[in-house]
């Protein structure tokens, strides 16, 4: 995100209660006070009850107003009143098809949200929990397997263990990883040595690359190659396809690194694909030479993090990452990093050569979960934000913050 989040001032005003704070049992209908909740779980249904009777009496007691309390309340509402959906999808909803990359070392917990990741199952941990309930703990086979959307975390299970589901020589290459995270991945699809596959990026000008590495040409995709190709045309034919991929969004041979460089941030920083071309934006706007609120600093956490090999999955930065003097630490130094910080897909390249219309000079994601993310273009906004995003990080602290 734009700007480093400061610590928030300690003598603002006590907020007034809400009717999250109502929901969530924090508050009273007398002023919406400050009564502690419920002791039991059967007093707090009754709460329930009576608070979204009174939240319908207040607002007028009009038919719309009970469409926009369930709208705008529906989760707290369905967690007082025990209304939880169900956390795994039913049998025979399954449809369609999904891949799945299980990677060496992987166990229940990662490949619940891998599962999830890919549309197979309805929540992050229902696979997990599934495995926990029934007391299973199977082997899982590096490799991808062939899926299908919507399962259930049993039939999901069968088929992680059914080797005919198993694609063989093929290996899946998630947007936003880094060379090294690829590597790994190709060698465990292919069954080429990994010694093979950096032995082949060593000299990227091989393949047509006039760049010290080959960040960012590994475009991800799913590649499926014949048994005796070798690492360097696996190589061959990742980086050709980013070449079409630059060519498709009609970037000049010559900006070729520098879109990438631009594409890659864009892939690494936003959550929705609508956000990449704002995103995009904003990193114009803030290398635009008449700039004077930043002065040249695009100020991103992913080239920071990157700049270290800061990798822990949170979207916060370490003082050390945002003040370590590398040429990636776009906190420190104006203008782009020196090369691509991760692969990109054909979205964020697109993005990179058509950044969408804006002022914007900050953004951040105030919800990690949905991916709904502020973009502001004064200083005193984007703290507002920042403001909205820490109280979201306060409620769902194992949430990436």
């Amino acid at each position: 995100m734009a700007e480093p989040p400061k610590q928030a001032p300690t003598n603002a005003p006590a907020p007034r209660e809400t009717l999250d704070d109502l929901f969530a049992g924090k508050g009273s209908t007398e002023d919406f006070g400050s009564t502690p909740p419920p002791p039991n779980r059967r007093r707090r249904r009754i709460g329930g009850w009576i608070a979204f009777g009174v939240v319908l009496v207040l607002l007028g007691g009009l038919a719309g107003t009970g469409y926009y309390v369930w709208t705008t309340y529906e989760e707290q509402i369905r967690d007082v009143m025990g209304w939880q959906e169900p956390a795994d999808y039913e049998p025979g909803m399954a449809t369609g098809e999904a891949l799945v990359t299980i990677s060496t070392g992987d166990t229940g917990g990662p490949i619940s949200q891998t599962l999830y990741d890919a549309g197979v199952t309805k929540t992050p941990d229902a696979f997990y929990d599934m495995l926990v309930d029934t007391g299973q703990n199977p082997t899982f086979y590096p490799g991808v397997y062939q899926l299908q959307q919507m399962m259930t975390s049993e039939a999901a299970l069968e088929a992680l263990e059914n080797p005919e589901n198993k694609l063989e020589n093929s290996a899946l290459l998630p947007e936003g990883l880094t060379v090294d995270q690829s590597l790994p991945l190709l060698a465990e699809g292919t069954g080429i040595p990994l010694e093979d596959f950096e032995a082949a990026i060593a000299d990227p000008s091989q393949y047509g690359v006039s760049a010290d590495s080959l960040e960012g040409w590994l475009f991800p995709a799913m590649y499926t190659f014949d048994p005796d190709t070798s690492a360097t045309e696996v190589i061959q034919t990742m980086v050709d396809r980013t070449v079409a991929s630059l060519d498709t969004a009609g970037v000049p041979e010559a900006d070729r690194e520098e879109i990438l460089t631009i594409a890659s941030i864009i892939q690494r920083e936003a959550r929705e694909e609508e956000d990449f071309y704002k995103v995009s934006r904003v990193i114009q706007n803030r290398l635009a030479p008449d700039n004077q609120e930043t002065f040249g600093r695009l100020e991103m956490d992913s080239t920071a993090q990157y700049g270290i090999g800061e990798d822990d999955g949170t979207v916060s930065s370490s003082e050390e990452a945002l003040t370590d003097d590398n040429p990636w630490n776009t906190y420190v130094h104006p203008g782009l990093p020196i090369g691509p910080i991760a692969n990109p897909g054909d979205v964020a390249i697109d993005a990179a050569m058509h950044p969408a219309e804006g002022p914007w000079l900050y953004f951040v994601t105030v919800n990690l979960d949905t991916g709904e993310t502020v973009f502001t273009n004064t200083y005193a906004d984007h703290l507002a934000a920042v403001d909205q995003w820490r109280a979201w990080c306060s409620e769902n602290p194992d949430s990436g913050c």
